[in-house]
Order: structure tokens, then sequence, then C-alpha cells
């Protein structure tokens, strides 16, 4: 069974050092290392060993969270970490793996978690693309986008999402792309519109082919938990560095709702892995945003970070970070609806 409680496995992890019979494997993080990508090296689940790797390894961390390049750290106990396997290769074992090429291949197969959102439909919209590729800013001798980062993260939430049972609608999708753990991320401009519209280069016309979509789809799925997440990355001053912040539309009470137990989930997150510093992302109304005012179901439209800041370069560059980002708020999405309801409106 998988230990998550951290005060426990401290003192497990004492105990068993204490009496000179260790189950733990120690590794060295070499230059570039994640916490993820560690993991992954050793060939066990990263999104399932996470936290245990946190707990064990807490006081030889830098930010609660970070490796330190030629420093040794300790694995969970093999005989309960489940191994990874190459997802290439892999083909459907039962009814719970289903492939979804939109993934790409190396994380195309997703298998079953729980059924915590069974019956649900989400709407997942990342920012620009096409044509318009959104914020901009160059990164060493190349640039990157805002469009090509916000779809990452979707993508990675999509997969969440629909681990737990959910029925997933990506409204813009690059067929090509597929998720990428490449921490530059080549820019495009071959994304369309559920299922296969061509993106306007007008803005306006834009922003009003995805609310045709959502709408009509929204139509189409009436009387089902409904809801709909907005993913861009903003564009200020190189010296900003802001954190993940969240809108709403002013009359959702659902809207509201959904945007505060994913914010909620940030915080506690903030609290665990960088219990050092402040999270100061906040969710307050912005109905006048175009696809806040006029989209159908309750939404949440999240601002990851900004582009041209170097710490925020970190989170969303990283591609286990943007990997933590979308399993974060996933975790939000599920609080909320286990929540349920708040009245009729949005």
């Amino acid at each position: 069974m998988k230990i998550k409680n951290s005060v426990i496995w401290a003192m497990l992890f004492m105990a068993v050092i204490a009496s000179g019979q260790s189950p733990y494997i120690s590794v060295t993080a070499e230059k570039g290392d994640g916490v993820y990508s560690l993991l992954r090296k050793q060939g066990v689940d990263p999104y399932e060993t996470f936290d245990d790797f946190i707990a064990l390894n807490h006081e030889n961390l830098r930010d609660s969270i970070h490796l330190y390049e030629g420093r040794t750290y300790f694995m969970p106990s093999t005989d309960s970490i489940p191994v990874v396997e190459d997802l290439k290769e892999a083909k459907p074992k039962s009814e719970n793996a289903i492939s979804y090429p939109i993934f790409g291949n190396k994380y195309a197969e997703v298998t079953t978690k729980s059924s915590k959102l069974k019956g649900t439909v989400y709407y997942l919209i990342s920012g620009h693309g096409g044509p318009d590729p959104g914020a901009m800013t160059k990164f060493g001798n190349v640039y990157i986008s805002e469009d090509e980062y916000a779809y990452d993260i979707t993508l990675r939430l999509a997969r969440e999402l629909i681990a737990h049972g959910a029925l997933v609608y990506v409204i813009i999708r690059d067929e090509d792309d597929g998720i990428r753990d490449d921490r530059i991320l080549e820019m495009d401009k071959d994304e369309v519109a559920f299922p296969d519209k061509t993106i306007p280069l007008n803005q306006v016309a834009r922003l009003k082919q995805r609310v045709d979509i959502v709408n009509e789809l929204h139509k189409k799925h009436s009387g089902q938990f409904q809801r709909l997440i907005v993913t861009h990355v903003d564009s200020r001053s190189k010296g900003q560095n802001i954190d993940v912040f969240f809108y709403h539309h002013a009359e959702s009470k659902n809207g509201k709702k959904l945007a505060e137990n994913i914010h909620s989930t940030f915080a506690k997150k903030y609290r665990k892995y960088q219990p050092n510093r402040t999270y100061s992302g906040t969710f307050v109304d912005r109905t006048s945003l175009y696809l806040v005012k006029k989209t159908h179901p309750a939404m949440t439209f999240i601002e990851i970070g900004n582009i041209k800041n170097k710490k925020d370069q970190k989170r969303i560059l990283e591609p286990d970070n943007r990997q933590a980002l979308a399993k974060w708020i996933s975790e939000g999405v599920i609080s909320d609806f286990e929540e349920g309801e708040i009245g009729p409106i949005r």
C-alpha cells in the first residue's frame, strides 16, 4: 500500500537506517535532473511516487522540491512502486486502458485511475494558437510562445481528467504535437479548433469561434455536470514574478467555486512543497474577458505565469513542472466536482 503521510515516511526511514537494514536505493542527481525525471530514470511511475520521494528527501531539497546536482537521494521501496512501461510500444491490456493519439505516442495510452469524474464533461481551451502564438519572448537564441506551453499543460490536464472518468473536449488541438517532454517547444501554426476548423486570423473571430464551439457542445450535453477551463500564459515586464492566478464570471457561483477549489489546491501544494515562500495567486471575477463573458458552462480562466520572467519561465519550461501544474489543477477539479453544484446559475 502506498504511504502518503510524510511523518510516517520519515519515521520508517529513520528506523531502518538505525537498524542498518535499508530497503532504499540511493541515486545521484545529475545536471538537469528534476524529481520527476530522476524517478523516471529509475523505472518507477513519477506521478504515483512523487509525494513519497519528497517525504524521504525533504531535508536534501532546495525550496522543498528541487534537486541539488551531485547529491544522493533515496528512492522509496521498490516493493510497492508500480513500474513504468514504455508507452511507445504499449498496447491496451484491459478495458481500463484506452489509447488517445492526440497525446502523442509516449502518452497515448491512458489507464483509468478512478471513476471520481464519471458523468462529467470538461471543455479545455489553451490560449491563442493557429495564426496567433500569443505572448512571445526570446529564450537564449530561440523564441518561445504562449500557445505551445498552454497547449502542453492543457493536454496533460486532459489526460489526468480522462484517467478519472471525465469526458474531455480539447477545443484547440494540434494533432502532431502530443505531450512533449522538451524544455523548448517548437513553434508552429497548424493548430485547429475542434473538431478540425481553421482558426481565423482576426482576434474577435477566433474568440467567437471558440465560444460557439463550447456553447454548442454545452447544449448537446444539457443536464450533465459541465465545466470549461481556459489556460493562458501572461506577458508582463521581465522583473515581475507572478504566481498562478484565476478568473471567473462575476455572476457565476459555480465558476467562482471551481476557481476557488483549484486556487485552494495550489495554496496547499505551495505550503507543502515550498513552505519558505508565500503563494500569492488570486481568484477574482473578470467578466470583461470575451470567453468568460460569452461561454455558457461554469468556467475558470487560468494564467500560468509571466513568460518573460526568469522564475516563471522555470514553471513552464520544465516538463516536470508542467505536469505538476496539470496534476494540481486536476486535483482542484476533482474537489470541485465532489462538492457538487451551487444552485442553477451557470
